[in-house]
């Protein structure tokens, strides 16, 4: 059976951490997917046999790890994506940027105009994107500023382009920061959602692998 870490799983859904590098859903480089591998997953565990139904209510960016949720039922996908859609999902995320962040708390409001060339940029032609930020703690040795993200939006590489244009790349970032050849320091760490058919409040934690930027900050006592 496939190596996935599977947080919780019921009738109707399935939380796993997406490894980094992954993609979310296959694409033209046919690479290995996380939907995939959640599909095979469920055929081998319950010895399904023919096509099994995950359905795909979000995204996170290849280079990105972290939590995600897959429906496993129609009606489930159809709810989960009415939560994305009406904010009810919270996705929080932990990431490292690169110089001191003065303030404890702030927010980011910028319009995100998507390219044809896949990248995005902020541009008054653009779709509004907000986050609110919390730092958690500056490295001055190393002049980098562990910080939680509360996404209010979800435009395409909104926190990676966010966080670039106000002077603040994101560690290890080699679209938007320095291409030092690091895993991005940026990992969907916490996600609370309602439950599609029990109503339940659910909220799942995971952090982040210590490598590259991560070994720098005791991440762990954090966030806690």
């Amino acid at each position: 059976m496939n190596k996935i870490n599977v947080l919780y799983e019921d009738n109707h859904i399935i939380v796993v951490e997406k490894p980094i590098n992954m993609l979310s859903q296959s694409d033209n480089t046919k690479d290995q997917d996380l939907l995939t591998l959640v599909k095979e997953y469920i055929k081998e565990k319950y010895h399904k046999p023919g096509n099994v139904y995950i359905g795909l209510v979000h995204r996170l960016d290849r280079p990105v790890g972290g939590l995600m949720v897959f429906a496993k039922t129609s009606k489930a996908a159809k709810r989960l994506s009415e939560e994305i859609r009406s904010h009810q999902i919270k996705k929080t995320y932990l990431a490292i940027v690169e110089g001191l962040i003065e303030e404890d708390k702030g927010t980011y409001c910028d319009k995100i105009l998507r390219l044809e060339n896949g990248n995005s940029v902020i541009n008054s032609q653009g779709k509004e994107a907000i986050l609110d930020y919390q730092v958690l703690k500056r490295n001055k040795e190393q002049k980098k500023t562990l910080v939680k993200i509360f996404l209010k939006t979800g435009r395409h590489h909104q926190i990676r382009v966010q966080f670039a244009y106000h002077k603040h790349p994101l560690c290890g970032d080699q679209r938007y920061g320095k291409q030092d050849k690091t895993q991005i320091a940026l990992y969907a760490y916490q996600l609370e959602l309602v439950h599609p058919t029990t109503k339940e409040t659910l909220k799942f934690k995971k952090l982040p692998p210590r490598i590259d930027h991560w070994t720098q900050f005791t991440v762990s006592s954090d966030v806690q």
